[in-house]
């Protein structure tokens, strides 16, 4: 099976939690060497985890003295325990989609699974969203779900992180998917942080979802709510 590779749709959309608020840590430094300086006095490179994935990435892909540069880099540098469909624990990536509804689905879905882990009848959230333009080059495996079962399998990441950490080390810029979550969505993980470009705040969406049922309650909120 030879590969195909494409640029990334555009424009992409990500959902963050907002309780989780944007830190401009890396908005307003000029240079790398400000950067450290600022980690170490509010104490983000005490965390061993952060300083660890930091020094994974090549010091020539940070991103830093741009709006929103510390949320393209917290998606690097915050990372779930066992990693996610395309990279593992060691260093994160920009997970997007290429329409909103798509990457609402995503979310709902594992905040379900949160609320099943939980043991709770329901949960919901408010969530901001990001939209940005995708730099580089892409393995496209959409279409591809019958001749990568494995990289598609809804219960375990292990041939998918594989593809994925194997897709980081080349020079390729990401993976642009299938969604498990809406049929004939798109998603995209980027690994490249200078490639992740434009990226502006848009819309925050306030998200419920019922642990014994698929069905989520999605609502649109103001531009800016208060957090």
């Amino acid at each position: 099976m030879s590969d195909v590779y494409s640029a990334a749709p555009h424009p992409t959309y990500r959902l963050i939690p907002s309780q989780f608020p944007p830190i401009g840590l890396f908005d307003t430094v000029s240079t790398a060497a400000d950067l450290m300086a600022v980690m170490d006095l509010v104490g983000w490179t005490n965390d061993r985890l952060v300083a660890s994935r930091i020094a994974r990435l090549p010091q020539q892909e940070w991103v830093y003295g741009r709006s929103n540069a510390s949320v393209v880099m917290a998606a690097f540098l915050h990372v779930a325990p066992a990693g996610m469909r395309f990279n593992s624990s060691e260093l994160g990536a920009w997970y997007a989609a290429a329409e909103v509804e798509t990457a609402v689905l995503e979310v709902a879905h594992h905040l379900r699974r949160e609320a099943v882990a939980r043991n709770i009848p329901e949960m919901s959230r408010i969530y901001r969203s990001y939209s940005a333009r995708l730099d580089g080059s892409y393995l496209n495996i959409r279409g591809q779900q019958a001749k990568r079962p494995d990289v598609y399998a809804s219960d375990r990441y292990d041939a998918s992180q594989r593809l994925g950490e194997s897709t980081r080390a080349s020079d390729r810029a990401g993976i642009v998917y299938d969604s498990l979550r809406r049929r004939g969505g798109t998603n995209v993980v980027a690994y490249r942080p200078t490639n992740i470009l434009d990226v502006v705040q848009a819309d925050h969406f306030e998200i419920r979802v019922l642990a014994a049922e698929r069905r989520i309650v999605v609502r649109k909120l103001t531009a800016h709510p208060q957090e």
